[in-house]
């Protein structure tokens, strides 16, 4: 992949986490109704939701309040000090009123520190059973997407709809929502209390909010492009590196590793340049911004002790006014940081319902029957799909399979093979034509009734971290033991499965890395054998075993298979032989049919697919 087109897969896990300060923010295309469906889901919590409102804007008024209570206690020192220098008769600090406003004091911060800890506490509860209940929905909903939706997205696409947007929303909902109220309460209560302390005072620290604002919008416009580049940048280097990870053994055999070395060398460069920048244009941002602050308090400091002189402001005053406008600024950048937080997760929260309102799988018909015990009759009428509704993959296809039948499919890639096993499992539905299944036509079965029918052992493997027992149990729900590992000696991986240290309650790793692809098969192959479907579907399943073991499984295949229709997609033609009928599909169209024997008569496309694969052993067909 060149660097181009490395660039355009974009940040690696699509992540859509918080924005800073001059960091890019993602924005919702209708935020109004965005945030209105959000709201939806903790309609059922409003009067908690209430609760936490209430005790948030509690908790900052008491705080607001404790800077100027504090100043009367300074005051009464003051004033009782100023008396004792005079020489007033009788003069003396006021330790038992300094007391009961320090007992006020305390009372403030204690009831503040309760309130915002029990507002934390239910905003908790609420943020995570509202997510929960989101996840909930996705979950259910997934099960109904239809496959053509996996088909057609990014699984990382959909895992960071799921993960990063899901975990953005939750954290908004827990902390960024009662901030975004504890900062507004503070402007509005600061700038009131500062108001009634001194308007002058006040006037100077709104003066200079102009310059701070100036700085941020200078700084976080110049940091925006950096943070851009970061982000596209690190999209790169995390796809080099992927292709790198797992394309090792390919770099090594062709000694490419200076190469590769050499471009993550350049890219990571690149990277540096665009994060240090980002990172420090960022960071000036408070320090300039408390270098006005800096600059205003000595100013406030002057004045205040100006007035103080002019006996027009108290000397507690004057400090609980210095606290107020330390204060001041807190909130305002707090805001504007919520802000673009609360438009990254509005963004996110649009990314989970486009998920949510993505069409699902047609439901059920009110008439649809369940098959109880099936046969395997299968019968396809002038069917027609295509994937794309311009380009008709299945061609007018008509068969009829007889129960116990075991019908062999082949034909060239992208012929339509498998797309005719994702039509008879209803993966995806036809466009034409109809396919029926014990004279039922499929789409007046029960979905869920018509796959259990089915069993599938595909080419690509699927295991999951669990023990070999669990997975060959995946096959049917309440397997015992015994039926288990009869299940895996007709696929012939019992051997194998003794020979590990814990047999079968050794755990696979993710992608079952610690056993070998061969191994990986055996065990799907008992998982299918367990399921004791009606219909087997074999899609390759022997391709990733050896000759010997290929023989094993074909054997027990042809138990397997006894009594069942089965469908076999074959490459490799010499695993076919025995079949009832073979199809041989070109083009969406079946071109010619019947035994290994009769196909090889009639001397056609099968014929040469055939003599193509065993040219060294039949030299005079080939000439």
């Amino acid at each position: 992949m060149n660097k181009e087109q490395r660039r355009k897969k974009g940040p690696a896990g699509g992540g859509h986490g918080p924005a800073g300060i001059g960091r890019p923010v993602e924005k919702a295309k209708d935020f109004r109704g965005t945030v209105k469906r959000l709201m939806h889901y903790m309609r059922p919590h409003k009067w908690r939701v209430i609760l936490v409102l209430l005790l948030a804007a509690l908790s900052t008024l008491f705080s607001i309040l404790s800077p100027k209570i504090m100043g009367k206690a300074t005051t009464k020192i003051f004033e009782g000090l100023m008396a004792k220098m005079r020489m007033v008769p009788g003069a003396a600090i006021d330790f038992a009123a300094i007391g009961q406003i320090l007992m006020v004091l305390g009372g403030l911060y204690v009831a503040s520190a309760l309130f915002s800890y029990i507002q934390q506490y239910v905003m908790a509860g609420v943020a995570q059973r509202t997510v929960f209940d989101m996840r909930e929905e996705i979950s259910q909903k997934l099960s109904r997407l239809p496959l053509k939706y996996y088909d057609s997205n990014a699984h990382g696409d959909i895992l960071s709809r799921i993960t990063n947007d899901v975990d953005t929303v939750s954290h908004t909902l827990q902390q960024s929502i009662t901030q975004l109220i504890t900062s507004v309460v503070s402007l509005v209560g600061v700038l009131v209390m500062m108001l009634t302390i001194s308007p002058i005072m006040t006037l100077i620290t709104l003066g200079m909010l102009p310059l701070s604002l100036i700085i941020s919008i200078f700084a976080a416009s110049k940091s925006q492009k950096y943070f851009a580049g970061q982000q596209r940048i690190l999209g790169e280097l995390n796809g080099h590196v992927e292709e790198m990870y797992t394309g090792h053994a390919i770099i090594k055999a062709y000694g490419l590793e200076e190469d590769s070395t050499s471009t993550f060398r350049d890219v990571n460069d690149e990277l540096y340049e665009n994060g240090w920048k980002a990172q420090f244009i960022s960071g000036v941002i408070m320090p300039l911004i408390g270098l006005v602050g800096n600059i205003g308090y000595v100013v406030i400091s002057v004045a205040g002790g100006i007035f103080a002189s002019r006996g027009l402001i108290t000397i507690g005053d004057i400090q609980a006014f210095i606290q107020y406008s330390r204060q001041f600024t807190m909130p305002i950048t707090q805001t504007a940081s919520i802000v673009n937080i609360l438009q990254s997760t509005v963004a996110a929260a649009e990314r989970v319902f486009e998920l949510l309102d993505e069409e699902e799988e047609l439901a059920d018909a009110d008439d649809a029957v369940t098959i109880t015990n099936p046969k395997g009759e299968i019968e396809l009428s002038n069917v027609q799909f295509g994937y794309d509704p311009v380009k008709t993959v299945i061609k007018d296809l008509s068969l009829k399979v007889n129960p116990g039948q075991t019908i062999a499919i082949v034909g060239p890639t992208g012929a339509g093979k498998t797309t005719l096993v994702n039509l008879l499992m209803r993966f995806y539905d036809v466009d034409g034509g109809t396919i029926t299944f014990d004279g039922h036509d499929i789409m007046q079965i029960k979905r869920g009734n018509l796959r259990t029918m089915f069993g599938m052992v595909l080419q690509d493997t699927w295991l999951f971290e669990g023990t070999i027992r669990e997975n060959i149990a995946y096959g049917r729900s309440g397997a015992t033991d015994d039926e288990i590992e009869a299940a895996a000696a007709a696929a012939h991986a019992d051997h194998f499965i003794r020979t590990l240290p814990d047999g079968y309650d050794t755990i696979l790793k993710e992608d079952a890395s610690n056993i070998s692809q061969g191994q990986k098969q055996l065990l799907t192959i008992a998982r299918a054998i367990l399921a004791d479907p009606t219909v087997l579907i074999l899609d390759e399943a022997t391709s990733s075993v050896d000759t010997r073991t290929e023989l094993l499984i074909q054997q027990a295949m042809g138990r397997l298979m006894e009594g069942r229709t089965s469908f076999v997609i074959a490459h490799r033609l010499s695993t076919i032989h025995g079949a009832d009928r073979i199809l041989v599909i070109n083009q969406g169209e079946i071109v010619e049919q019947g035994t290994h024997e009769e196909l090889l008569k009639m001397d056609g496309f099968y014929a040469e697919l055939y003599y193509s694969q065993f040219a060294a052993q039949l030299p005079d067909k080939v000439g």
